[in-house]
């Protein structure tokens, strides 16, 4: 008998291709359409992010045409192009401040307030002895007023940037702790990221939000090394410097994530012990002068004020 003719292989045969026709059907339709509902609802979901990140809540009309105003004298100036608005803007993303508005009202204040401390110092010493008044004593007077008005709005962004800065140095080593969970059970870097993200997101939001919005670079920008570069640069602390190092090359070369990720875990931990105990010996030498000051001079009097008064009263008599 032909092997054509025989019965199981006609069966063997058709049920073969009817595999391949299937196969053939799975790879050419329905896989390419999964990846692409997938990319697509990737997609829905970093925007939706990103929306509800940069948007801004709403404003009472007042503010918000001070805003539009603000806006506007600092794009007729070409403020926002320049490379000082490039560093403010690093500057404000270290802080926590994103929105483009915090930009605008930062190159507003530094250009406005000068003029308008200046101008106010100005006023004031018209007011007074106007006789006396000459060119130098209306500079010596209006001069300090001015340089103060240049540098005031740096002083509530350092201080939000050094609160912000010890938030994410005192949260990271939670955060590599659970990355380093989240790697051993064998999540990818960017599972693992939004992950500790979602977990870390009520004890240390600060550090949430810069791995939130480091898994959606991750999902968008061309070079992922981009994408851990501006984490590093966000945030400007030199522990997440050396994380980025090691999530790069874990990257690069396939090393063990979860290994270097725990002896930067308990690194960190010593160094926040260490500044602890420095602290704690410090505080001996810090209380010193307020020791002297105030408890010394309280405590002679207490011991020593009975004998005075005694003396006092019996050499008055």
């Amino acid at each position: 008998m032909s092997v054509f003719h025989d019965p199981d292989m006609v069966a063997l045969a058709a049920a073969a291709a009817g595999f391949l026709l299937v196969l053939a059907l799975w790879q050419g339709v329905l896989v390419p359409w999964a990846s692409r509902q997938r990319l697509k609802e990737l997609e829905k979901r970093r925007r939706g992010l990103k929306q509800a990140r940069t948007a801004t809540p709403t404003r009472r009309k007042p503010f918000q045409f001070g805003v539009t105003f603000m806006r506007r004298l600092t794009e007729r100036l070409n403020l926002t192009g320049s490379e000082l608005a490039q560093q403010a803007a690093r500057r404000l993303s270290q802080a926590g401040w994103r929105s483009r508005d915090a930009l605008v009202i930062y190159l507003f204040a530094r250009l406005v307030l000068p003029f308008v401390l200046g101008a106010v110092a100005l006023l004031t010493s018209s007011l007074g002895n106007t006789e006396q008044q000459t060119l130098t004593n209306i500079l010596l007077l209006t001069l300090p007023p001015v340089v103060l008005g240049a540098y005031l709005p740096e002083l509530p962004l350092q201080r939000a940037i050094r609160l912000r800065q010890e938030r994410l140095t005192k949260s990271l080593p939670d955060g590599l702790d659970l990355l380093v969970v989240c790697a051993q059970a064998g999540l990818s870097m960017d599972a693992a990221l939004d992950r500790v993200a979602r977990e870390m997101q009520d004890g240390a939001p600060d550090l949430a939000d810069e791995l939130r919005l480091t898994v959606l670079e991750l999902g968008f920008l061309p070079e992922r090394r981009q994408a851990l570069n501006n984490l590093a640069t966000r945030t400007g602390v030199l522990q997440m410097e050396s994380v980025v190092n090691t999530l790069m090359q874990s990257e690069h070369y396939g090393t063990p994530l979860a290994q270097s990720l725990r002896v930067l875990a308990a690194e960190y931990r010593n160094q926040r012990l260490m500044k602890a105990e420095e602290k704690a010996a410090r505080l001996p030498a810090v209380l010193t002068v307020p020791m002297i000051l105030f408890i010394l001079p309280v405590l002679f009097i207490v011991l020593l004020g009975p004998a005075i008064i005694n003396a006092i009263d019996a050499f008055g008599k």
